[in-house]
């Protein structure tokens, strides 16, 4: 039995694994899918004061509290600050991390750094009434959608789980200063439909930081591939297992 940690990326709530956990879970594995504090069951806790580290805590907190091990730490989107700077702090409770259409970081590095367009998010959040939201981005045309999602009723019930984003959440940096976060494998997932201008993602380096070839998989569908594809996205995860 694995344990599979699930962390969803901006504006998002935990909800939005919800048709993958059944899967995993019915492999036989533990799979734990929790909303981050200011989203979900935690969106009364949504604050200026919210930024990655309070991510990167709930996260650790989590594994820790529950005394996980062999951890397959997965991060969608923004979520990849997050599982990187969580297996920094406990790189020796962590057998895999999972960037799914993710943000990749290096040390010291805010979200603002890996993905540039992100700045102009946080222009408008600070010369905004509260100076700190980040409304959620906007629906597009076929293909790119909400979020990569077109099904009218996906959309809908995508729609229910959104929440703003505190600004610091795109300006705190990542720590990748433990050289034994380097020793964990990754595996990266790369979503290939209606990606927006400006979200273009960095290449892959061919050798992961432990020295092995890197591990690059594709969907051909759009960003919020747990919507669109849970049963694919699935199949992928339990390679990982």
């Amino acid at each position: 039995m694995s344990t599979y940690l699930l962390v969803h990326g901006a504006w998002h709530s935990g909800e939005c694994w919800q048709r993958v956990v059944p899967l995993l879970a019915s492999a036989g594995h533990r799979v734990l899918a929790p909303s981050l504090t200011g989203y979900g069951d935690k969106a009364h806790l949504l604050s200026a004061e919210v930024g990655l580290d309070t991510h990167v805590d709930d996260i650790v907190r989590l594994i820790v509290e529950e005394d996980l091990t062999e951890v397959v730490l997965v991060g969608h989107s923004y979520a990849g600050l997050v599982i990187s700077s969580a297996a920094n702090q406990v790189p020796d409770r962590i057998g895999g991390l999972v960037y799914l259409d993710a943000m990749v970081p290096e040390d010291g590095e805010s979200a603002a750094d890996v993905l540039p367009v992100t700045q102009a998010l946080i222009d408008l959040a600070v010369e905004s009434a509260s100076g700190w939201r980040v409304p959620p981005l906007p629906e597009l045309p076929p293909p790119s959608g909400l979020f990569g999602v077109t099904d009218p009723a996906d959309v809908a019930w995508l729609r229910t789980m959104l929440s703003d984003q505190p600004v610091r959440c795109l300006q705190q940096p990542v720590r990748l200063d433990n050289p034994a976060v380097n020793a964990i494998p990754r595996t990266h997932i790369h979503c290939t439909v209606g990606k927006p201008d400006g979200f273009d993602r960095r290449p892959v380096p061919a050798t992961q930081p432990n020295g092995a070839p890197a591990q690059v998989w594709e969907l051909a569908t759009g960003h919020d591939c747990m919507v669109t594809m849970p049963v694919e996205l699935a199949e992928l995860l339990l390679k990982l297992g």
